[in-house]
């Protein structure tokens, strides 16, 4: 499936005491590189859209203050109403954490819905 890339430079205000990304900024990160990557995707009449079900983070390696990085974010498995999405933070060809996402597609009463065909269409 596609990959989309995310070019980030890492900020001091992401690191901790220790000048090391503090391990909640990678959230915050991530998340800009998903809304960047759905920039232009239509959610379809008043369905809520996709919302974060599940998250497992792998940290391997430590990222600093101005470290230049990729988010490389692509969908491994599409279901009814379910997408998994897995986003790389990439420095230097080596892979520095590892997010793995379940986010549900939610109708306008707040619950899951079918994900519409002309939308997996443009996410895969």
């Amino acid at each position: 499936m596609k990959v989309h890339k995310f070019p980030f430079t890492i900020a001091y205000a992401d690191t901790d005491a220790e000048g090391i990304v503090y391990h909640a900024r990678y959230l915050e990160i991530a998340e800009r590189a998903r809304m960047n990557w759905l920039r232009g995707h239509v959610v379809v009449g008043d369905d809520i859209g996709f919302v974060v079900r599940e998250l497992n983070i792998k940290y391997l390696q430590p990222l600093h203050a101005a470290d230049d990085i990729v988010v490389e974010t692509r969908v491994t498995d599409v279901g009814s109403a379910i997408v998994r999405i897995e986003q790389k933070f990439v420095k230097d060809d080596v892979e520095c954490a590892i997010i793995n996402i379940k986010v549900a597609y939610l109708g306008g009463n707040m619950r899951p819905r079918r994900i519409p065909e002309e939308f997996i269409a443009q996410l895969v």
